[in-house]
């Protein structure tokens, strides 16, 4: 199952939102991992670790049929993502694969509990941004 193309396109101006959030710290990974430890934290309040780790797992095994180094890469038992330094591709093969993977994340969180709730968490972890709806570009509110 491929990303749907407008929540790729959310997914990218997450990452793009992450990367230039000025919180970036080497020892925290990649934006794709910032974003899953971002949406981590909102979401085991809401689903619980285990519900947090089911469905970051199965994102990571759907995007990971796009994508195949991703599947070198596997969730912890907190629930974060681990292996991403074990990878060695150019950043732009990376930035492709995180975004499919944050993607499928949404759309999962889309099909589990519907857009609202999925924009409400994603607002309480990105209070600032301009996020706009899943579907349509940031000026959409």
């Amino acid at each position: 199952m491929r990303a749907a193309t407008p929540l790729k396109d959310f997914a990218r101006r997450l990452l793009a939102l992450e990367a230039s959030s000025g919180e970036t710290r080497e020892s925290e990974g990649s934006a794709a991992f910032r974003v899953c430890e971002k949406l981590r934290q909102a979401l085991s309040t809401f689903a619980g670790v285990a519900g947090f780790r089911s469905l970051l797992s199965r994102a990571l095994a759907l995007a990971g049929d796009e994508f195949q180094w991703l599947k070198a890469i596997h969730v912890g038992a907190d629930g974060s993502l681990e292996g991403l330094d074990e990878v060695h591709l150019t950043d732009a093969e990376i930035a492709e694969g995180e975004a499919v993977l944050v993607a499928q994340l949404i759309g999962l969180l889309v099909t589990f509990i519907g857009e609202a709730l999925t924009l409400h968490l994603l607002h309480e972890a990105w209070p600032q941004a301009p996020l706009g709806g899943l579907y349509s570009g940031p000026e959409r509110e």
